[in-house]
């Protein structure tokens, strides 16, 4: 097993965070770790259509208040934890995409994600875990949540 240096916790706000966040640092005081904090707000801007597409504005959501919502939320659950001091990172776009970027950058050597463990057709459509676990350029713990 590797000495783990810097984890990253993917952070999605559900009830299952603070299991995911406490399997982290559990690993953390393990190694001596320093420990990262990412929320990603998953949001797509409509799309225009030519120049005959006039967005509703009840479509038009600003995305400055989405992460600074995503920011206050984050803080929070920092706080929660006792956390304050930790880097925290909010990114607007694809989860998977954002989350091993951020890896890459910042030399991270694991990625701690819940992982919802769903079968069925659930499963074949995919997941965020899933793809992370499959694309990671670190190693992933991936803690399984029961529903």
């Amino acid at each position: 097993m590797t000495d783990y240096k810097h984890i990253l916790v993917a952070v999605d706000f559900s009830p299952a965070a603070d299991i995911v966040a406490k399997a982290a640092l559990d690993v953390v005081r393990r190694y001596g770790a320093s420990l990262s904090l990412i929320h990603v707000v998953d949001y797509l801007p409509p799309l225009g259509f030519g120049d005959d597409f006039t967005p509703s504005p009840t479509l038009l959501i600003d995305e400055h208040e989405l992460l600074e919502q995503g920011r206050v939320s984050l803080k929070k659950f920092a706080t929660k934890l006792g956390l304050e001091t930790t880097r925290q990172q909010i990114l607007a776009g694809m989860p998977k995409q954002e989350i091993l970027h951020a890896a890459e950058e910042q030399d991270i050597d694991l990625i701690v994600i819940g992982s919802h463990g769903r079968h069925g057709l659930n499963r074949l459509l995919g997941s965020t875990a899933r793809s992370i676990l499959n694309d990671a350029p670190c190693d992933v713990l991936a803690v399984r949540i029961k529903e």
